[in-house]
């Protein structure tokens, strides 16, 4: 899977017409300070971000994605900001399908845009809600969905919630704050909850395999933004190890904290960062 993975992203991201980057609403991750009361909450989708400028899918990085034009059809006209999703624990595959330069039809068939803010929008969240669930009930599209938002009482029932959606493969959980006008780039007014953190990192080299691992990698060696670097094992499945991602490229990783030393605890390999 990753290596097919690997080889397709190298290949179709160069393929892909390329548009002007999306300015985007960004999370912080979630403070226990704040009153959870005033907030939206929602599933946190592990799918493909993509913005509908009116006219087509974009990526968060700035590729035109190729949809089929039936799968858009319905689409309304205005700027929907979402994403592209298979379903829990389907990443790769959703990458997959939808970082092809010629699409496939029978893959995106499977394949549902959820969407959860109207890009330039007047009004609080709330409002911005409400519209674009009456937006949804006009448009005649199977594949466009609405996230769908609830109210949360308390801190306790939050990690509640959380623990119940991740038992079923769930990522997490986001929070957005009920009165916020709409805005661009990273805000507390969008916030995000899961049980273990996760960032990025550039793969800088390799260490060898041992054992069962012979002749195979065993483990990442990547570099923090700080300059920081340290190697990451855990997470690698056997195709991975004997076609690793490429040095340069960035991966995306789970982590419990850090250390004294400022370094990453219990870091585990998610998967290669969306490429296009």
């Amino acid at each position: 899977m990753i290596k097919t993975l690997t080889v397709l992203l190298l290949v179709a991201c160069c393929q892909l017409t390329a548009a002007s980057k999306p300015e985007l609403l960004l999370a912080q991750v979630y403070d226990d300070t704040v009153d959870v009361q005033q907030y939206w909450v929602s599933e946190k989708l592990d799918g493909v971000r993509a913005y509908w400028d009116g006219k087509q899918l974009i990526s968060r990085g700035g590729s035109v994605i190729a949809a089929p034009a039936w799968f858009v059809a319905d689409f309304p006209p205005q700027p929907l900001d979402g994403e592209l999703w298979l379903g829990r624990n389907k990443f790769a595959e959703t990458l997959s399908i939808v970082s092809k330069a010629t699409p496939v039809d029978a893959e995106w068939q499977q394949i549902r845009y959820y969407i959860f803010e109207l890009p330039q929008a007047e009004g609080s969240f709330t409002a911005r809600i409400n519209a674009m669930q009456a937006l949804l009930q006009q448009q005649n599209s199977r594949y466009l969905m609405l996230v769908p938002q609830f109210r949360i009482t308390d801190k306790a029932a939050l990690l509640v919630k959380l623990s119940e959606l991740e038992s079923k493969g769930a990522e997490g959980l986001m929070l957005h704050q009920q009165d916020a006008l709409y805005k661009t780039g990273r805000s507390s007014d969008l916030l995000k909850l899961k049980t273990y953190q996760d960032t990025e990192a550039e793969v800088i080299g390799y260490r060898p395999g041992k054992g069962k691992y012979q002749g195979m990698v065993g483990a990442l060696i990547v570099k923090m933004p700080d300059g920081k670097t340290f190697a990451i094992g855990s997470g690698l499945t056997d195709e991975l190890r004997q076609t690793p991602p490429p040095i340069g490229s960035v991966v995306t990783y789970r982590y419990n904290g850090l250390t004294k030393h400022g370094l990453p605890r219990f870091a585990r390999f998610l998967r290669l960062r969306q490429a296009f």
